[in-house]
């Protein structure tokens, strides 16, 4: 796999000989819809050398013994990381490895069956690329049964392509994350109907099990949170649980973010759990990377502590946000595809630039004579968290969301990664 990042005077044309790849491939791998190119766009090249994986030196690491565990050579290993010392590897280094034995991984992605539109084209596209797709959203009621969703065609459309439907219950209601919901439904006395309604909906439905989204918990409901991911558990038996819990560094008990979810209980219930790595940079809050690398990786490093490695899934974002500039706190940025935060650099001419630290994109635009900064995710950020999701030896990931546009994900997805099927 290459990345091509342009630079002044680059053309398609030129590129494209370059790396001996059809131009009509280099726009359809990286969602361009004309011509132009600006520097610093980061372009997925699916040129012709081995599939990628990702390994830690460990103490008595040899470079022959990785590359037989990896079914590569040496050779190939020297050439993808030029400077190793093969005589002094250094302790905990990232090795990019070549070869034909792909990463074992799951993907879940978030679909929102209330807004309109049909996901045919997708899945026809990307479904082997996808393990579960949870549907957005069964919200709770006070008295802990659930609202409806006319959902039975997507359900099986979803299941036609070999995908896992979970169904997603949530404390969503009316636009917005409800923690006075979350606090109701949360009560003991209210616990067992919505366990019971959350069982029942999902064997009428057809689903494969459960996906928990339950955003701005009340911090007290700690303990009443992890039992009912308990009880919901014991209740679904075989199929499955998937919880998403927002992302920390330390435990933050009285934090109203992230307060509630305690990792450790969370993760011996649960089959899944999805850590919410991203938002760093959020809407309502100043310009910054959705989700810089070096924050996942401290976020990853305490979750994995707590969480079997075997069910912690990280989340990728699909999209970036567009602030005005200088910040103005009363007003939240707009949230928007990646790849129409890509065509949108493209349209007005905007030079990308990368934070190395962060590893994420971001440029600068004007509209109507206002400054605006955008912070969106592109194949080298992406990259960048499949390398350390691998380096943890991680499940998988998790998208939010599958109608956003996004193909350098999905090809890089393709070459390099084995997404597991399930048997249903």
């Amino acid at each position: 796999m290459a990345v091509h990042v342009v630079n002044w005077g680059d053309t398609l044309w030129g590129i494209s000989n370059a790396y001996r790849v059809p131009i009509t491939v280099i726009k359809e791998f990286n969602g361009l819809t004309s011509d132009l190119l600006m520097p610093g766009l980061a372009l997925f090249m699916p040129d012709p050398s081995f599939p990628v994986r990702y390994y830690t030196i460990q103490t008595g690491d040899t470079l022959w013994q990785i590359a037989q565990r990896f079914h590569t050579s040496v050779e190939l290993i020297f050439q993808a990381n030029p400077g190793i010392a093969v005589q002094n590897l250094t302790i905990g280094q990232v090795l990019t490895i070549p070869t034909l034995d792909k990463y074992p991984m799951e993907i879940l992605a978030f679909v929102d069956a209330f807004v309109p539109g049909s996901i045919s084209e997708k899945l026809g596209r990307y479904s082997e690329s996808i393990t579960y797709l949870a549907v957005f959203t069964y919200t709770v009621t006070p008295s802990g049964s659930l609202s409806g969703l006319d959902d039975r065609q997507l359900v099986r459309e979803i299941r036609s392509y070999d995908i896992e439907p979970l169904m997603v219950v949530s404390n969503y209601a009316e636009g917005t994350f409800s923690p006075e919901l979350a606090d109701q439904v949360l009560e003991e006395n209210i616990r067992g109907n919505m366990v019971n309604s959350i069982v029942a909906m999902v064997r009428d439905k057809g689903y494969s099990g459960v996906s928990l989204d339950f955003e701005f918990i009340p911090p007290e409901r700690r303990a009443d949170f992890t039992a009912f991911v308990s009880e919901l558990k014991r209740a679904l038996g075989e199929q499955i649980l998937h919880v998403n819990v927002f992302s920390k560094t330390r435990d933050m008990p009285s934090n109203p973010f992230a307060g509630a979810f305690d990792y450790a209980a969370i993760g011996q219930y649960a089959d899944i759990v999805t850590v919410l790595t991203y938002d760093y940079g959020y809407a309502a809050g100043p310009p910054d990377p959705i989700a810089p690398i070096w924050w996942v990786d401290q976020v990853v490093r305490y979750a994995s502590g707590l969480i079997p490695e075997t069910k912690l899934m990280i989340a990728i974002a699909l999209f970036g946000y567009d602030w005005i500039t200088p910040d103005q706190p009363d007003v939240d940025a707009r949230s928007l595809p990646a790849l129409d935060a890509q065509t949108q650099a493209l349209n007005n001419y905007a030079i990308i630039h990368y934070d190395s630290q962060a590893q994420s994109p971001y440029y600068t635009y004007s509209e109507n004579g206002q400054q605006r900064v955008v912070w969106f995710e592109d194949i080298r950020s992406v990259e960048a968290k499949y390398r350390l999701l691998e380096s943890y030896g991680l499940l998988g990931a998790s998208f939010w969301r599958f109608r956003y546009g996004f193909p350098q994900n999905w090809a890089y997805l393709a070459r390099n990664i084995d997404v597991i099927k399930k048997d249903s």
